[in-house]
């Protein structure tokens, strides 16, 4: 599911070009703060993938809401109830 999930955003990745030393630059508009530059437009994608990856373990991990894509929602699992 992970791996659709990233397709999916991929497909809604952003390019464009800027004044820079690694002049490509990719962001995702529904995962704020997700952003990536490189000097070629395929080192932009692979960084970005990168990125995307490393926010959404610890959107995961620290429980934060992600945005559904393609219908694919992920969300951190609910803590188990300890019996004693």
């Amino acid at each position: 599911m992970i791996s659709q999930y990233l397709d999916a955003a991929m497909r809604r990745a952003h390019y464009e070009m800027i004044e820079d030393p690694e002049p490509f630059y990719g962001e995702f508009r529904v995962c704020q703060g997700v952003w990536a530059t490189g000097k070629t437009l395929e080192e932009c994608r692979e960084t970005l993938l990168d990125t995307l990856e490393g926010w959404l373990v610890l959107s995961l991990q620290k429980g934060l809401p992600i945005p559904a894509l393609d219908g694919i929602s992920l969300a951190a699992p609910e803590p188990a109830e300890v019996h004693g």
